[in-house]
């Protein structure tokens, strides 16, 4: 959370807040079939776009939950431009506290903040409870992964101890713990990753130009420096990420 306000300006100019393309949010309403009785819970929904643009094209009614008042008045206003705001609730909360389990939804996702459930597994279970028909239900869960074996100096210099992120065989066995069945993915290719991380760049250049007088300049330049370096260098080679479509086993 003490970064939240570093990604508030990073990604006010994005409308999508993962490396994932408008076409693959597309594609993966497909995959779900969604339409006009489908009703989803988005746990950390950002600027809620998946939401809006799967209101718009397949006449869902949703709600998207998220901690940042920022993201979710865009989030607003974006279903406002769209004219879909009747089918579309936005609530300031921290997802990790918001589902209960009178929730009713056809479909639970949390695309790219499994942090909010202690990582992959936790926030698989989490999630379930919110499902109308937990044997029927969708889990959409975003998610990295290691996509060669990390050194011990890319651990050290993204942050991340090795094993809190899996490769693609441990996202596997993670689903088996969480005890759901991976039925699609959607993985991200270097062109989503790049569009996702150069356009913060580019923001944050722009803020700080037109914001000369900011009090937190440096902090902020020397905030998205350091992760354009690490991206460029490690990010990039070393991290996939992806979208997983789950539903409980039988």
């Amino acid at each position: 959370m003490s970064e939240l306000w570093f990604h508030e300006i990073a990604e006010s100019e994005h409308q999508i807040q993962n490396p994932v393309s408008l076409a693959k949010i597309m594609r993966l309403a497909q995959i779900c079939q969604v339409d006009e009785f489908t009703r989803v819970l988005d746990l950390a929904c950002g600027k809620g776009e998946m939401l809006c643009q799967w209101a718009l094209h397949h006449g869902i009614k949703a709600t998207g939950v998220d901690i940042s008042e920022t993201f979710i008045q865009s989030a607003k206003e974006r279903s406002d431009e769209l004219k879909v705001w009747s089918q579309l609730n936005f609530d300031v909360s921290d997802a990790k506290d918001y589902v209960q389990p009178f929730h009713q939804y056809d479909i639970v996702s949390c695309i790219g903040a499994t942090w909010i459930g202690g990582g992959l597994v936790g926030t698989l279970e989490m999630m379930t409870e919110a499902l109308k028909d937990p044997q029927d239900g969708l889990l959409l869960v975003g998610d990295v992964f290691w996509k060669k074996e990390p050194t011990p100096e890319v651990c050290e210099a993204l942050g991340i101890e090795r094993d809190y992120i899996p490769d693609l065989g441990g996202i596997s066995d993670r689903f088996d713990e969480a005890g759901v069945e991976l039925l699609e993915m959607l993985i991200s290719n270097e062109d989503e990753w790049d569009d996702y991380y150069s356009t913060q760049w580019m923001t944050v250049s722009r803020f700080l130009r037109r914001n000369p007088e900011f009090e937190k300049a440096t902090e902020l330049r020397e905030w998205i420096d350091h992760h354009r370096r690490v991206y460029l260098k490690y990010d990039r080679e070393y991290l996939g990420w992806g979208i997983f479509i789950t539903r409980l086993k039988d």
